[in-house]
């Protein structure tokens, strides 16, 4: 569904991203996991176009998507629920949520989206006239998990959605995204909770420096010898 080849990213002089191919099939969990600033954000960001400085190339069923713009992205399906939510602090949750619908795909059933949304997650039905910004950490990423379903997606991509997130959130952020894959959905996962991500997903990839240094199936990662070491101190 989605096949990322040779990808080499640069801010400056410095190289980001260096020669990385992966692919996530219909369906799948795929999760990518690495330190900090080990270039994680960065490939989301490409895909999403919303890092326009690389090269290589990003094929999105069967299409190459290199050079589209970002709304174009998500016109197909590829939808991205950003780092640190991004929500809009002074419109209401409700409001929040249809600003994700405005795509193409979405418009004509606004509604049924709404619907599904809130029969998802019912906390943001409960505060549908609530200003966003006075959502707790947890409800804000659930909002902006809610907004990004709102556009009819067929892949979703998660970038870092347990970052500063009570370790009960954390959990309950993973039962979702487990629920929308079992609904369907195909996700791409880029999360620093590493047993957490490894346990939800299908596949996995260890990105180190800019490099895949690994892949394998989520807990076959998870019982590496290497990823208990240099990830989980064990």
């Amino acid at each position: 569904m989605l096949n990322i080849s040779n990808i080499n990213s640069f801010y400056g002089e410095v190289q980001v991203l260096k020669d990385v191919s992966l692919h996530v099939d219909q369906g799948e969990i795929v999760t990518l996991i690495g330190a900090n600033a080990a270039g994680k954000s960065t490939l989301i960001s490409c895909i999403s176009r919303t890092v326009k400085s690389f090269t290589g190339e990003i094929q999105f069923e069967g299409k190459t998507i290199s050079n589209l713009r970002p709304d174009q992205i998500v016109d197909l399906g590829l939808v991205q629920i950003p780092e640190g939510r991004l929500l809009f602090p002074k419109l209401t949750v409700r409001e929040n949520l249809e600003l994700g619908s405005y795509n193409k795909n979405s418009r004509g059933n606004r509604k049924e989206r709404l619907e599904y949304v809130y029969e998802l997650l019912p906390r943001l039905k409960e505060r549908s006239n609530q200003l966003a910004g006075s959502l707790s950490g947890g409800e804000s990423q659930m909002c902006a998990i809610g907004r990004g379903l709102m556009a009819n997606p067929k892949l979703l991509m998660f970038d870092e959605p347990s970052l500063g997130l009570a370790p009960i959130v954390v959990s309950e952020v993973m039962k979702l995204i487990r629920n929308i894959a079992k609904d369907g959905m195909t996700v791409l996962l880029v999360e620093q909770n590493v047993r957490q991500s490894l346990k939800l997903a299908d596949r996995a990839y260890v990105l180190e420096n800019g490099r895949i240094i690994m892949e394998g199936k989520g807990r076959d990662l998870l019982e590496s010898p290497e990823v208990k070491k240099a990830y989980l101190g064990i």
